[in-house]
């Protein structure tokens, strides 16, 4: 059972959720655009060895909204205040996409607290300037004017089905709705209405990643890594050559590829997901002083 509590943070109230105390702490932080319960598949089977949180990014869930400040350098100090004044003591850390790069640099700045990291498609350059040439772009301006909608989820999902999704160099268009069930699309619609519009503007502008050298964070990462590439040919956002640098740049780092796997891979194949992250927690040494 999790309950959810808030972290006040520089003004901010930071909601997170959290499980009985069954082992170290294990945290999570989540994808851009949205929260918490994303982990709702891999939860319940990590929660009987490890001490679950989960935090809502600012802008996101339930947390405060913060005006203008949602580069990802924003969310990385948010999120090494939680792990040093909430959590404390020794903690693994898992991200995916936007968390895995917070959970990176939360690794490189806190050497002596976390113990393991496991990084989920983290999107690196990706969602940098190299957005413009991907459909990446077309997704996140086509999704921002439905932040903190107030349709219902169901309507709103639907109108998310019709968003044209473009590739610079490409002619045509696909529609979201023929790449999502409606029923992510559904939890999408759910998350958006809790979204604050602001979280997506660096994002569209290419400057989310203003202030953050993941290649300077990764040479600093001293703790096992468990380094998960989704495929980019069905929505993967981890490039063959920043998942090689960053493998070439951490200690510890173990790389898996997951062919066939979109970028949500907890989400699209949690089986698999929770095999290797059970494998790499239960192969961890982990010191509880």
């Amino acid at each position: 059972m999790l309950n959810e509590q808030i972290f006040h943070h520089s003004g901010l109230n930071l909601n997170f959720a959290t499980g009985p105390r069954n082992g170290p702490a294990l945290v999570f932080f989540h994808g851009v655009t949205r929260r918490w319960q994303s982990f709702v598949p891999l939860i319940p089977a990590l929660s009987t060895r490890w001490h679950i949180h989960a935090l809502d990014h600012r802008g996101h869930g339930q947390s405060s909204r913060a005006k203008f400040a949602y580069l990802v350098r924003d969310y990385v100090r948010d999120a090494v205040a939680f792990v040093q004044n909430q959590v404390q003591g020794p903690v693994v850390l898992y991200g995916h996409s936007l968390g895995a790069m917070v959970a990176a640099a939360v690794a490189a700045e806190l050497p002596q607290q976390v113990q393991a990291a496991i990084l989920e498609d983290p999107p690196f350059e990706t969602m940098g300037p190299r957005i413009s040439q991907s459909a990446l772009l077309s997704y996140f301006a086509g999704v921002q004017p439905f932040a903190e909608s107030t349709l219902p989820v169901g309507a709103l999902a639907r109108q998310l089905a019709e968003i044209p999704l473009t590739t610079p160099g490409k002619t045509g268009s696909i529609r979201l709705g023929d790449t999502r069930d409606m029923a992510s699309l559904r939890f999408t619609a759910r998350c958006l209405k809790q979204l604050h519009r602001d979280v997506l503007s660096p994002i569209v502008a290419g400057r989310w990643l203003d202030g953050f050298d993941w290649a300077a964070v990764s040479q600093k990462i001293t703790c096992p890594v468990l380094l998960m590439q989704a495929d980019l040919s069905v929505g993967g956002m981890l490039t063959d050559d920043d998942a090689a640098e960053a493998e070439r740049l951490m200690l510890d780092c173990v790389r898996v590829r997951l062919p066939k796997a979109g970028h949500l891979i907890h989400w699209l194949q949690t089986d698999t997901c929770l095999r290797l992250v059970t494998s790499f927690l239960e192969s961890l040494e982990i010191s509880l002083s």
